[in-house]
């Protein structure tokens, strides 16, 4: 593992997500998720729906970065825009991404994030974090297992801060998905041969969580906020 995969996971990284929930602000609003073993049926099914495809979408823009030629970020980019249903996930989506963007292109100078940048002022997350990973130097499958890990941390810190549960405990949920997110990594990154790279892009996983969904806009019209998303 590349030290700089530590440096994209870390949550103190300045690219703004630890103003993102995840959705677990509004979870715990709904009463959905109220207590660690409801934190973790919710993390799971994240991880397992939102967290796979953001996954798949990341390792496929790092695996397009490393290619050598030109990416098309338009076609990458509307794969993230059909695989997210809620307008509201899109925005934040796109706000994640932008300052991502922004400061990978500090960190880690390359023609790739110099090109996205170029493309698509406000690229999807996956597509930040993919060129992000290329730039730092990450495989696809790196990258992978940095997306499915933004998608259970995230959430997981929003909810010790939301409900007031204990960290070690909550940090002990996530230790109990280290298998999973390994396994949603390695399924992100199977070979696409023989696909053409057009059928190897609509063959990406494309997990709908309506429950994210319905959250999501829920929490977009909101009075009272503490996160962004």
């Amino acid at each position: 593992m590349r030290p700089a995969l530590l440096l994209l996971t870390d949550s103190r990284l300045p690219a703004g997500g630890h103003a993102h929930s995840g959705g677990a602000e509004r979870a715990v609003t709904s009463g959905a998720v109220h207590d660690v073993p409801s934190l973790a049926h919710f993390l799971r099914g994240r991880l397992r729906t939102a967290g796979a495809v953001a996954a798949a979408l990341t390792a496929a823009c790092t695996h397009a970065s490393a290619g050598g030629g030109t990416v098309s970020w338009e076609a990458l980019d509307a794969e993230v825009d059909a695989r997210t249903a809620s307008p509201a996930q899109r925005e934040a989506s796109r706000t994640q991404g932008r300052l991502l963007l922004r400061v990978a292109r500090r960190i880690w100078p390359s023609p790739v994030l110099d090109e996205l940048a170029r493309a698509i002022p406000s690229p999807h997350h996956p597509l930040a974090l993919g060129a992000a990973a290329h730039a730092a130097g990450c495989t696809p499958e790196e990258a992978a297992l940095a997306a499915a890990y933004h998608a259970v941390t995230g959430p997981a810190t929003a909810a010790v801060r939301l409900l007031g549960l204990d960290p070690v405990s909550v940090h002990a949920v996530l230790a109990t998905l280290t298998p999973d997110l390994t396994a949603v990594a390695t399924h992100a990154c199977r070979p696409s041969d023989p696909l053409t790279p057009l059928e190897a892009l609509g063959a990406l996983p494309a997990c709908s969580a309506p429950a994210l969904d319905l959250l999501a806009e829920q929490h977009a019209r909101a009075e009272v906020r503490l996160f962004i998303s």
